[in-house]
């Protein structure tokens, strides 16, 4: 199962004071690279919804926000009795101390911070007093972006795999091309030793150029490169279809497989060879190109 990592969710949740908002989007970085943006009133989960990202994304540029509409009537002014009570006693124990008079007009204390609400502590109480209910909330923005992640991902791996399917034909002309190329080239090097042997009236040893000619073609020689990519290709098969998502071991893969390919470039002269490993690189590139973008 391929997943990529771009992808965006979204879901809203209502609750007697408003309506919260959540939104999450994704785009490509090699590790987890998470941001959380909340309201005020939601601040204390800031720290719990980043444990929760990072068990259930694997990496990815991700960044979760959440607002909150609230309902008409839900901020209207709320008294804290308590604190105010509390508030007003010290006043008349320090006015009573200080030989002072205390007005028994407390509406001016009403603008002391915390004693007025406007009621928005409504949020703060709801995620203090039911943490598992926001946990399960954002678990569930979470899989909205995972189920666009996937969908995502099924595309990619069609491409991907069709690329495959491409660069596995073209490893079999290229080994075809290789073997033709090979004997061309070893015959010609005869002909030119024979033709320098000849030229200079020279003894021609029949053993001394099989053996320089039976070296340059182990010199020339790509059949390991060609068996170690016809592995890697495989192993590329078989990491696309697994359960989990696998774009750190793709991507290792892929640099394997170019690596190959050029080794097989500086060991083979030939022309039609050459432009086959052009074919080759160009389609290793796209396939690198679209597993950047899995997770």
């Amino acid at each position: 199962m391929l997943l990529s990592m771009t992808g965006f969710g979204t879901k809203s949740y209502d609750f007697s004071w408003g309506t919260v908002l959540f939104e999450i989007s994704s785009v490509n970085h090699k590790y987890q690279d998470f941001s959380v943006k909340l309201p005020p009133e939601l601040a204390s989960l800031e720290n719990k919804v980043l444990d929760i990202m990072r068990k259930n994304i694997t990496r990815g540029k991700v960044k979760l926000s959440a607002e909150i509409s609230w309902n008409a009537g839900s901020q209207v002014p709320v008294i804290d009795e308590e604190g105010l009570l509390n508030f007003y006693n010290q006043i008349k124990k320090l006015t009573k101390r200080n030989f002072l008079e205390c007005s028994n007009d407390i509406s001016s204390y009403l603008l002391i911070p915390g004693v007025l609400d406007a009621g928005k502590n409504l949020a703060s109480l709801e995620a203090k007093n039911n943490p598992e209910v926001w946990d399960k909330m954002v678990i569930e923005v979470i899989n909205t972006l995972n189920d666009m992640k996937k969908s995502e991902g099924e595309k990619l791996k069609s491409k991907i795999e069709s690329d495959i399917e491409f660069l596995d034909k073209l490893l079999i002309s290229m080994n075809e091309r290789w073997k033709i190329a090979k004997s061309e080239a070893l015959n010609s090097i005869r002909s030119r030793i024979e033709s320098v042997l000849e030229h200079y009236n020279l003894e021609f040893d029949e053993a001394r150029v099989a053996s320089e000619v039976s070296l340059l073609s182990d010199k020339w020689d790509i059949s390991e490169e060609v068996t170690r990519m016809e592995s890697h290709v495989d192993k590329f098969r078989y990491a696309i279809n697994l359960n989990e998502s696998s774009g750190k071991k793709l991507d290792f893969l892929v640099q394997e497989m170019n690596r190959e390919v050029n080794t097989m470039s500086s060991k083979v002269a030939d022309a039609e060879f050459r432009w086959q490993v052009v074919e080759a690189k160009t389609c290793i590139e796209r396939i690198r190109e679209q597993i950047q973008n899995i997770e």
